[in-house]
C-alpha cells in the first residue's frame, strides 16, 4: 500500500467521523420531553382504620364538613385549570451610519516650480473615502392556547401553596393529542367553582403536543435537522 492510498483512507475516515458527530449533534438538538410519570395524578394518603367500632353512629376519619367549601386544599384533591394563554411579541430595529473623508496634498514644487509632464502636475496626491451602512430587522411572534384541564394536588407546601400536576389525552383517528401542566398555585386564587386560570399558576409548565402518524408527518427528519444546525456548512 503506497503513501497516497494511506492518506486517502485517513481522509475518508476523518470525513466519516466528522459526519457522525454532526449527525449526533443534529439528533440531540431535539428537546427532551417530560415523561408521563411527572404528570401522574396524586392519590391522597389513607390512614389505617384502627377503630373498629361498628356499633356507633360516629366513626373516626369519616367526618363530614357541612359548612366548608369543597375547594382543593389537600393532596389528591381535584382542581380545574382554565387555559388562558396568549402572548404577543414584536421587535424592530433600524441602523444607519455614514462616514466621508477627504485628504489632499498640495502640489509638490522643485526649485520653486511645480513638477509637471507636458504641463500636467505629476506629484499631486489626494485620498477620499465614503462609507455607508444601512440595516433593518423585525420579528413578530404570537401564541394562543385556550381550554381546560383538571389536575390533582400533588403536594402541600409549608407556606400553604399547592403543587398541582396532571395531563389529558385525546385519541383522534391516526394519532393522540395530550395536554400536560404542572406548577404551584395559591388557595386564595381558587374560585368558587374550584377552578383557577392558568396565568395564576406559578412556575407553570404547559405542554401541548401529540403522537402518531400526524405528529410524525409534521416533525423534521434527522437530515433536515442536520442542515438547520450550526454545523451545517450551507
Amino acid at each position: 500500500m503506497n503513501i497516497q492510498q494511506t492518506q486517502g483512507r485517513h481522509r475518508l475516515g476523518t470525513a466519516i467521523a466528522v459526519l457522525m458527530v454532526a449527525l449526533l449533534s443534529a439528533c440531540s438538538s431535539a428537546p427532551a420531553k417530560d415523561t408521563s410519570a411527572d404528570y401522574e395524578s396524586a392519590a391522597p394518603s389513607v390512614a389505617p382504620d384502627d377503630d373498629q367500632n361498628l356499633g356507633s353512629i360516629y366513626r373516626s376519619g369519616y367526618g363530614m364538613t357541612l359548612f366548608v367549601d369543597r375547594r382543593a386544599r389537600q393532596v389528591g384533591d381535584i382542581i380545574t385549570v382554565t387555559l388562558e394563554e396568549k402572548t404577543d411579541a414584536s421587535k424592530s430595529s433600524s441602523t444607519a451610519t455614514g462616514k466621508e473623508s477627504n485628504i489632499s496634498v498640495p502640489t509638490v514644487t522643485l526649485f520653486g516650480r511645480g513638477v509637471t509632464s507636458d504641463g500636467v502636475p505629476i506629484l499631486t496626491t489626494g485620498v477620499s473615502s465614503d462609507q455607508d451602512f444601512s440595516g433593518k430587522g423585525s420579528s413578530t411572534q404570537s401564541n394562543s392556547l385556550t381550554g381546560s384541564i383538571t389536575v390533582t394536588v400533588s403536594e402541600v407546601l409549608r407556606n400553604g401553596s399547592l403543587r398541582v400536576r396532571g395531563e389529558k389525552w385525546v385519541t383522534i383517528n391516526q394519532g393522540e393529542e395530550f395536554i400536560r401542566i404542572k406548577g404551584i398555585i395559591r388557595p386564595e386564587d381558587i374560585g368558587a367553582d374550584n377552578a383557577i386560570p392558568s396565568y395564576k399558576v406559578a412556575d407553570a409548565r404547559i405542554t401541548y403536543s401529540g403522537k402518531g402518524a400526524l405528529a410524525d408527518a409534521n416533525s423534521m427528519g434527522w437530515l433536515g435537522r442536520l442542515f438547520q444546525s450550526v454545523l451545517s456548512p450551507f
